[in-house]
């Protein structure tokens, strides 16, 4: 059975660092790309950073830039998100996604593009 599951969110301050990590199961990871997605409340989901397939390829999103870092280790079937320099604009839920056929790219920035997804980690900034 396939499964994304997210983990390494929490309560940080403002300046701090979090390290978040998506486990895959059920599939080969090397075959697909991973995205990062992020909800805030009361906005939409958007992308924040997504990790090619054996090319290792990354996207980020503008507000992300140079503060967050995203790596994949295909042999753990992990993809982690380094993040930081963090900001109260940084508090959402965090997801990462993919597709099932292997078929999407880094540049597909919309989340219906992706129909598997984990079920989130909370990363909150405040002092």
């Amino acid at each position: 059975q396939v499964h994304l599951v997210e983990s390494g969110g929490g309560l940080v301050q403002p300046g701090g660092s979090l390290r978040l990590s998506c486990a895959a199961s059920g599939f080969a990871l090397h075959a697909h790309v991973i995205s990062w997605f992020r909800q805030a409340p009361g906005k939409e989901r958007e992308g924040v950073s997504c990790i090619g397939m054996d090319d290792g390829r990354t996207y980020y999103a503008d507000s992300v830039k140079g503060r967050f870092s995203i790596s994949r280790d295909n042999v753990k079937s992990v993809v982690y998100l380094q993040m930081n320099s963090l900001e109260p604009e940084d508090t959402a839920v965090y997801y990462c996604a993919t597709d099932q056929w292997g078929l999407r790219s880094c540049s597909d920035h919309d989340p219906n593009a992706f129909d598997m997804w984990g079920r989130g980690t909370l990363v909150t900034v405040s002092s």
